[in-house]
Parts: C-alpha cells; structure tokens; sequence
C-alpha cells in the first residue's frame, strides 16, 4: 500500500468513517481497531476513557472520525498507522465481527473503500511515472549544466593556477609549470592532447625536447611554450620550424608569454608557403579563461588566419597594433 496518498483526502475520509464502525460490534473493539493499526496512544487515551466511564457519550462513528481527524493532521509520524488503516479495511473478508444486519451494509463500503484506494493509488503511480519519465528527460539537461559548472570550476582554478606563474623567480620551473597548465587549458574543449614528451638519438642521448602535442580534427600541432623577459624573436622560433619541418603532415603551434617581434611574425609568414605554423599569446589563453571561450574554436580561427590569410599571428578579440 506505498501509493496510498500520503494524507486521506476528504472523500476516502468520509468512507472510511462509515466503514470502520460498521467492522466491529463494540466502541471498545472500534478502539482497538486502530490501536492494532499502531495508532499512538496520545490519540485514544481520551475516547478509550469516555468509552469506559460513559459509553453513551460517544459513538464508534465519532471515535472513527475523530482518530482519523488526529492521525490525519500528523507528518511522518502517522504515515504508517494511515497505511495500516487502509490495509486492514481493504483486506477485511470477515464480516462475522460485524452485527447480523450491518454486515451487508459493511461489505458494500469495504468495496467503495477498495475502489476509491484503488481509484487513487492509480492515480498516484501514474503521477509518478509522469514524474519519472520528466525526470529522465530532463537528465540531459542536468548533466550538461552539472558539467558545464565543473568546467567552469576547472577554467577558475587554471586561471588562478596560471596567474601564481607571475610570481615565480625560477624562470626554468616557471616554463615547466606553464607547459603542463597549457595541456590542461587544452583538455577543457575536447582538444588531444599528448604531454611534454622526449626523442632520443642514436646513440641513446636525448636529442629533442617538445613541449607538446593537440590534436584539432585529426591534424597534429607540435607545441613549443616560451617565456622571456623580451618579445621573441627569429632565435626564439626557428628551432620549431625546424622541428616541425622534419615531420610530414604537422603543424606547429608556439605559444609566448611575452609576445613576438616583428621579425619572427616575418619569419613564420614566409615558412607558410610550406608549412602551417600558429602563433599565439598567453594573454589570449587568459582571456579565453576568463571568458569561457572556445579554445577548439580559437584554434580553428588562428589556423584559418595562417593558411587562408597568411598571417601566424592572428589575435582575434585583440587589438593586435
């Protein structure tokens, strides 16, 4: 009986207050009636007295109506004598207990009983699983706004995590912290991405260093992370070119802390012709994380700049004067 309405509504009330009177013969058994349904003593101390000391002073119909009246005001505490009540009426097949000429009259009103609960507990599932179905369709939804604001604690704490960097007086751990917070940066937006990574030479001996790799649409950029105290210039960007040069099919993505000079913007537009290179500053990284910007996107637009445009370093959303 758990869909049973969680109060009795009026006309279940008013049902029940015919019915239980009828199931009994004497006001004491109508009063144990509901004490074996767990009814708390606190509701019939009172009637269980008048019932001993003055029996005409009250009727097993309004013991009925005034426990139920009680039980029906209460929260948790009377949800399972109101369950109980209602299974014992439904389920009552012993008409015996009743008086010769109220049992069929008792029959008929267990039945109502029956329907009216039966009427009500369908009405009670199908609300729940109207409930259901609208909870399941809005899951979605819910997911997508419960990762949307985990994504948005991550761009905080990266952004927090990126501006302690300007503090740091190590300019080695300063760059090695940057490179490994700039493949956090990229994770955020679905961007592949393989962390700083070594290749050795014949011999055994460490021959390059690459600070990184995404991956955008299938096409692999070799990432190159600097942080000078000047613009950077030819020597800051050349040994990428050469690194990506050597590789077939890649482009290259180098990203400045402290800007570039003119001449290697120069330098990277003429190694276009052959080869796609991206430039871009940490003040865009820091924008678009204050922003909750698009980095796949911001991505996409500074390679479009490079291969259509023939410019490396494309800032969108700044003034690049």
């Amino acid at each position: 009986m758990t869909d049973i309405p969680y109060h009795f509504p009026p006309d279940l009330v008013g049902v029940l207050v015919d019915t239980i009177p009828l199931l009994r013969r004497s006001k004491a058994d109508t009063v144990g009636f509901f004490r074996a349904c767990g009814v708390g003593e606190r509701h019939l101390t009172d009637l269980q007295h008048r019932v001993d000391s003055n029996r005409s002073s009250i009727s097993k119909y309004e013991i009925a109506r005034m426990v139920i009246a009680r039980i029906n005001e209460e929260g948790d505490s009377g949800l399972r004598s109101r369950r109980e009540i209602i299974r014992r009426v439904v389920e009552w097949e012993d008409f015996s207990t009743s008086w010769p000429e109220d049992a069929l009259k008792a029959q008929g009103l267990v039945a109502k009983v029956r329907t009216l609960v039966g009427t009500k507990d369908s009405f009670v599932r199908m609300q729940q699983e109207r409930d259901s179905e609208r909870h399941e369709r809005l899951r979605p939804q819910r997911e997508a706004a419960a990762a949307a604001a985990e994504k948005r604690k991550l761009r905080e704490n990266l952004l927090s995590e990126l501006g302690r960097l300007f503090g740091m007086a190590d300019p080695r751990q300063r760059g090695l912290k940057l490179e490994a917070l700039l493949n956090e940066v990229f994770k955020l937006d679905g961007l592949n991405v393989r962390d700083s990574f070594t290749l050795a030479n014949e011999d055994g001996r460490v021959g390059e260093q690459v600070d990184g790799l995404i991956e955008l649409s299938n096409q692999p950029y070799l990432v190159e992370v600097k942080w000078r105290k000047n613009r950077l210039g030819v020597d800051g960007v050349s040994q990428h070119l050469v690194r990506v040069y050597g590789r077939a099919g890649v482009h290259g993505l180098i990203v400045s802390a402290s800007g570039f000079a003119d001449t290697a913007v120069s330098q990277c537009r003429k190694a276009l012709t052959q080869k796609t290179f991206v430039l871009a500053e940490l003040r865009e990284i820091v924008y678009l994380l204050e922003q909750g910007g698009d980095f796949a996107e911001w991505l996409r637009a500074k390679t479009r700049a490079a291969v259509v445009d023939g410019e490396p370093l494309f800032l969108p959303n700044f003034d690049s004067a």
